[in-house]
């Protein structure tokens, strides 16, 4: 190994669909010299596009990870998918860089993605930098578009370099500025980067002031940069054209002149029983790392990819998984480069590789080499909500334990794909982000694993909740001969503000239940949340006080409780105003302006709340709020609006409650089961 923890840089490239992130992904490659050609997505030759379906459809699906070693730095880059269906693995991939290079198209401008994206990353406190992409395509405004990267991100936008010649290069803003770009003088652009930079510490901002910029040392304004982007004082632009090349090298060389090393970057949110545990990016110290993503490969077998956070991870070094007592062993390390995997002997502090034949491993798993950092865990990443969902079965009979088999691994790999086995319906569900999420997931069941099968309609991710404080009470009593059941529960219900989930509180006093009998009370309470109580979705958003009850000292048993709170738990919410709730999603729709009026009419229909609109070369986008069940078949719907020319992106925004027609459909709709009494 030829580089140290100092020389390494760990970049995610992301960005709304169409910015051109794999485009630049191959670029960098190219021009780093870890490919002779660079490929493209039209012929699907790229590094990172290499799943068959990828190549099929034309864009990302998974994330992808490539090295290349340049001028002495080895810059790990991640490819993420843009479309929000798959954030099970562009998510995990922001989390485990130290700089996220949100990408935007020159044409296009600032899109729901790039605003979305921006924002993980601030949330992951990771530096930010926006790479404008697509600058030799005609029509491209630059000086609007930085304009309105800056109204939309803050005053700290500023751009290291400009575009020049109608974007067939660039020209550099903060080292060496001089001559004029498509923006005006790069003079007065570095003025203001210097001005940003000097002011984030109070000694270099005296020095400055006293002597200007000749008076700075080189390693002080570099310190002083990359303080900035740790602290988001600044969010430098670069300009590039991965299709021509123009501004590549350039990149290349912020990368490794300015970009943080996993030294120098924020550090790891790790913690241990809720307190705050310090890791550093320094070999020498015990291992750390984390699985951030799990591919399940025809050849290796299990492959768990991860970032080493700390320490030195040698080939055949014992191991632990989580809290498990027992090793396991490091006997397969690899680099990673798209597909390919390279044997290596080790692996250092800061750096990205992968681990194989470890059945143990999972999602979010940390591996380290001592007991003493049992209960260690990473800031967990907060999925959005799979709110789409579809019953599945095998078309053929006796295939069910290699369905189930299949989904499992498919699950392993894309955290926000889930599979649910509801046993009271002796169905498997499985839960995506979009329909389109759930489309690629049956596809790859048929296309890896062979498999067949046959699913229900999309059901629409429905939540119940109250409006109002209710009590409740339910008297279990039942004799068979020899000793009965018996138990009593009273109980409050109250609604918690949305998102608030669910509170159970023990406020029995005098022991009228006795105290091992309460987690019965609570389980019958989680078994009618988790079943519903008026239309068959979960309950959420309220808190359940149990605050009296009786017991017989001979038939009181556990199964008494349970049926008893759980009953005493209906009968409050039967009486606190129970409402449905839907899941609402913030929509965008691109198409061409002509077409507005049709759009904006038909997301009326919809009951969709418009809240603005941008145009752009001809383009409109608008900006909604929409209930997700109106959007069953849309996309069939803007593509005949349309002619083929419209596209939208999703996002989930809140739940709230359902009109009162919606409700009292649901409620009808809703077979409750058998009575267990």
């Amino acid at each position: 190994m030829s580089y140290t923890t100092r020389d390494i840089r760990n970049v995610a490239l992301a960005g709304h669909p169409g910015a051109g992130k794999t485009t630049l992904f191959e670029a960098l490659l190219h021009a780093g010299g870890a490919l002779q050609a660079a490929g493209t997505v039209e012929r699907g030759t790229t590094v990172s596009d290499h799943d068959p379906l990828e190549r099929q459809r034309g864009h990302s699906i998974d994330s992808a990870l490539a090295g290349v070693d340049v001028d002495g730095i080895h810059l790990n880059l991640l490819d993420t998918p843009g479309y929000p269906e798959f954030r099970g693995a562009a998510l995990p991939a922001l989390a485990v860089v130290e700089t996220a290079l949100v990408v935007v198209d020159a044409a296009r401008g600032v899109q729901h993605g790039t605003r979305r994206l921006m924002q993980r990353a601030l949330e992951r406190r990771l530096c930010r930098m926006l790479v404008v992409n697509k600058i030799d395509q005609e029509g491209s405004d630059f000086a609007t578009l930085l304009d309105e990267l800056r109204r939309q991100f803050g005053n700290e936008v500023l751009p290291l370099n400009l575009p020049a010649g109608g974007g067939a290069r660039v020209v550099d803003c903060y080292r060496c500025a001089e001559g004029d770009s498509d923006v005006g003088d790069a003079r007065a652009w570095h003025q203001r980067i210097i001005d940003q930079v000097v002011e984030i510490a109070e000694s270099v901002m005296e020095r400055y002031l006293e002597q200007g910029e000749s008076g700075l040392r080189a390693s002080e304004l570099h310190d002083a940069f990359e303080q900035c982007l740790r602290e988001g004082h600044l969010i430098p632009v670069c300009f590039v054209s991965a299709r021509t090349g123009a501004g590549i090298p350039e990149l290349l060389a912020i990368a490794r002149e300015l970009l943080p090393n996993p030294q120098e970057g924020n550090p790891p949110a790790f913690s241990a029983a809720g307190a705050p545990v310090e890791v550093r990016a320094d070999p020498a110290l015990p291992v750390v790392a984390d699985v951030f993503r799990i591919v399940n490969d025809p050849f290796v077998g299990k492959l768990g990819v991860f970032r080493l956070y700390q320490g030195t991870l040698r080939r055949d070094m014992p191991l632990l998984v989580d809290d498990a007592r027992k090793p396991v062993r490091a006997a397969h390390l690899y680099r990673i480069q798209g597909k390919e995997h390279e044997p290596v002997e080790q692996v250092i502090a800061g750096d990205i590789a992968a681990i194989a034949k470890i059945e143990e491993i999972h999602f979010d798993a940390v591996l380290h080499d001592r007991h003493e950092q049992d209960h260690l865990h990473l800031e967990p990443i907060r999925f959005p909500q799979s709110m789409f969902g579809l019953a599945i079965a095998p078309a053929s009979r006796g295939q069910e334990q290699k369905l189930a088999g299949a989904l499992e691994k498919l699950a392993q790999e894309d955290p926000a794909f889930v599979v649910e086995h509801k046993h009271e319906t002796h169905e498997t569900l499985i839960r995506g982000l979009s329909d389109l999420h759930l489309r690629i997931m049956l596809e790859r069941l048929q296309s890896r694993y062979g498999l067949e099968v046959v699913t229900r309609t999309p059901r629409i991710a429905y939540r119940e909740t109250i409006a109002a404080a209710a009590e409740g009470h339910h008297r279990h009593k039942k004799q068979t001969g020899g000793a009965g059941q018996f138990g009593e529960v009273y109980l409050r219900v109250a609604p918690l503000p949305r998102g608030g989930g669910f509170e159970f509180v023990d406020e029995v006093k005098g022991g009228t239940i006795p105290g091992q009998f309460m987690p019965a009370v609570e389980k019958g309470v989680r078994q009618a949340i988790e079943s519903g109580a008026v239309a068959g979705f979960p309950l959420q958003d309220l808190r359940v006080t149990v605050h009296e009850g009786r017991h017989h000292p001979v038939d009181s048993k556990e199964i008494a409780f349970v049926t008893a709170g759980r009953k005493a738990f209906l009968d409050a919410v039967a009486r606190a105003s129970p409402q449905v709730l839907e899941p609402i999603v913030e929509l965008e729709v691109s198409a061409p302006e002509a077409q507005a009026g049709d759009i904006t009419g038909g997301l009326a229909a919809k009951r969709a709340r418009i809240h603005g609109t941008d145009s752009r070369h001809g383009e409109i986008v608008i900006h909604a709020q929409v209930p997700l069940s109106e959007l069953e078949g849309y996309a069939v719907e803007l593509k005949s609006v349309t002619a083929g020319r419209g596209r939208y992106s999703l996002d989930f925004s809140h739940y709230e409650p359902v009109p009162a027609p919606v409700q009292q459909r649901l409620i009808a709709a809703h077979q409750p089961g058998q009575d267990d009494e």
